[in-house]
């Protein structure tokens, strides 16, 4: 409960943060592709921060790593409050990139060390399968109510407020956070190898495989595709219709990551868990991202046929969006599992953080796809490569073995 709670506030945080920046910049004249780059180093920092936490946390125990995530997260908040208008779109570029960057540590930090401390605390087999969950689909739903808060926030009190105001309520929470924690995380071992990161295990260098194209898939489209169609369909560009254009992709942000969150929590009743053999679930891997393939396929050929932004493409794409969610969720869900099953207590936080490098490559290959799809291509060629991306995630996880012939 601990844990999750420090998650969970780091989490609507950063669901806010992404939603700020999207949002704010766009309103100062970014194009899509400077925008994609505002996030490239918080997904490239995530990834190598992934790799290094691994061999941290296995160091020097899994409660600092928690600590320096929601440390970090509020020395990033704070930064951000010290843009300056008057620079130019060269320094302000930059000086977000490595503000994020911060905040991309940050992240994964809080990730790896939550994660890592379910495998250790929950029982194994559908028990495990339903903590995970459980962790997992919370924390999207507390980023999707983040996105509704960055959204709202900026119409709000503007920028600047937002930052300041979360930057303060996030470090009481690390406070409290810090005097009520538990005993009863690991301290760590001397003995721990930075070498040791890298996996020998079959099933986790392919479940990693299957993740970097999955997340990729997701994040072509949500980083920023689909927000900027959005913007351009409901504001006339007056600041009014600015502001009830934030309201409603701040809404739909929410309420996907929301029932993605749902879905997830819910993915071991879907997926039949308790009853199953892990071999089956396995074997579940590939079908269900095949079942998402055909997703983004359908939009894509949908937008194609479309002249422009109209009112049944606009449906049509919320409606293809919240299925992918679901779809989504159930893969997302199933790995998250998977990678536990799969590592062994004395090295979880080592192949937790190597799974999650993964993640971060995937969402950092779909984050530079999304502004350049979007720039060469439009909406249609941004859900052609989210497809694309689901099929290489497939073929990956095709690749999964029973956990007997899977193992080092």
């Amino acid at each position: 409960m601990a844990v999750t709670a420090a998650y969970w506030a780091f989490m609507l945080t950063d669901g806010a943060l992404r939603m700020l920046v999207l949002l704010h910049f766009h309103t100062l004249g970014f194009s899509a592709v400077q925008l994609a780059y505002l996030f490239i180093l918080y997904e490239l920092a995530g990834m190598i921060t992934n790799l290094a936490a691994g061999w941290i946390a296995a160091r020097f125990g899994l409660t600092p790593t928690l600590y320096a995530g929601l440390g970090l997260q509020v020395a990033a908040l704070l930064a951000l409050s010290q843009l300056d208008p008057g620079w130019g779109i060269a320094a302000s570029v930059a000086f977000v990139m490595c503000v994020q960057g911060v905040s991309g540590v940050a992240k994964d930090l809080a990730k790896m060390s939550s994660k890592s401390a379910v495998k250790l605390l929950a029982p194994e087999g559908a028990g495990l399968f339903r903590w995970v969950a459980v962790l997992t689909g919370s924390k999207n739903a507390v980023k999707g109510l983040g996105f509704l808060l960055g959204a709202a926030l900026l119409a709000g009190i503007g920028f600047d407020g937002a930052v300041l105001g979360m930057a303060a309520v996030l470090a009481v929470i690390l406070a409290c956070v810090a005097v009520f924690m538990p005993a009863g995380l690991p301290k760590g071992r001397k003995g721990a190898k930075i070498s040791e990161v890298f996996s020998r295990s079959s099933n986790v260098n392919w479940l990693s495989a299957a993740r970097v194209f999955l997340f990729g898939a997701r994040d072509v489209w949500f980083v920023v595709g689909i927000p900027i169609y959005f913007y351009a369909v409901l504001s006339d560009g007056s600041e009014a219709g600015n502001r009830a254009a934030f309201f409603m992709i701040g809404s739909f942000m929410a309420v996907w990551v929301i029932l993605y969150g749902a879905v997830q929590a819910g993915a071991p009743r879907i997926l039949r868990a308790a009853s199953r053999p892990e071999a089956a679930l396995i074997r579940a891997a590939r079908g269900w991202a095949l079942a998402l393939f055909a997703i983004p396929a359908a939009l894509c050929v949908a937008v194609a046929l479309s002249s422009g932004p109209q009112a049944w493409l606009t449906a049509t794409l919320v409606a293809g969006l919240l299925a992918f969610g679901a779809v989504f969720a159930v893969n997302s869900s199933l790995h998250s599992y998977l990678i536990l099953a799969f590592t062994r207590s004395e090295r979880v936080t080592m192949d937790v953080g190597f799974y999650y490098m993964a993640n971060a490559a995937g969402r950092l290959g779909g984050t530079l796809l999304s502004g350049l799809s979007y720039q060469a291509g439009g909406l249609a060629l941004v859900m052609g490569t989210a497809a694309v991306m689901v099929a290489l995630s497939a073929l990956a996880a095709g690749q999964l073995q029973d956990s007997g012939a899977g193992t080092e």
